[in-house]
């Protein structure tokens, strides 16, 4: 079984928790080494080239999906617009780049832990686009859910035990995040307060509306 990775602190819990779950050593270095960023992944998973990922919401609507995913609590830290870059896509990004679009929100898209950088210098001026929609619309944004390609049965159970738990990071883990990312460990654990797992009713409605915007959107063109 294939699972892609993700490679952001915002999903750092959940690899952690994979990694005390799957016992298999030959299974672990594959999540290590199907390593890539959302956009690269929702094509390896379209394709069947893995069997599980977290897939971004607006790729997720028609696929087999559990109720975890990647959930902004109201801010998100990690998903900004630079507003006075011209207007840029992340690459990185399927769903952040719409989500923007369709805020009305002009400027230059940065996701993931380079715009968690950005965040913590606090040196551009930006909007947090989930707290945007928080704000407009009173719901959590989902960016991110869970999905299989197939092996249902395993992976609800994989993803109901994550929602169910409490992550705590190994120290150790957290220095060598920090080392990667130029962050502290006191900024990496103050960015995962902002991000839940559990996809919940109002979770769902958020995810709805946001599939129903994208329609508007493409009809008022």
């Amino acid at each position: 079984m294939l699972i892609s990775k993700i490679d952001y602190l915002n999903l750092l819990p959940f690899y952690v928790f994979v990694k005390k779950e799957i016992q298999s050593t030959q299974q672990k270095s594959i999540i290590n080494y199907k390593k890539s960023y959302p956009s690269k992944i929702n094509q390896d998973f379209k394709y069947k080239r893995t069997d599980a990922a977290f897939i971004s919401s607006i790729k997720s609507k028609n696929c087999k999906c559990t109720d975890v995913g990647i959930i902004a609590k109201d801010a998100v830290w990690s998903v900004l617009v630079l507003v006075n870059e011209p207007n840029k896509i992340d690459n990185e990004s399927n769903t952040s780049n719409i989500l923007a679009d369709i805020l009305g929100i002009q400027g230059k898209v940065a996701i993931g832990d380079k715009a968690l950088k950005i965040y913590y210098k606090n040196q551009d001026e930006f909007l947090d686009l989930a707290q945007i929609w928080y704000e407009k619309y009173g719901l959590s944004f989902v960016f991110a859910r869970f999905c299989y390609n197939k092996h249902k049965k395993y992976f609800e159970k994989i993803a109901k035990r994550f929602g169910a738990s409490k992550i705590k990071i190994p120290q150790y883990i957290l220095k060598n995040e920090a080392q990667k990312t130029s962050l502290t460990p006191k900024q990496i654990l103050q960015y995962l307060e902002q991000i839940k797992y559990n996809i919940g009713i109002k979770e769902k409605k958020s995810l709805k509306l946001f599939f129903r915007k994208i329609d508007e959107k493409k009809f008022s063109k």
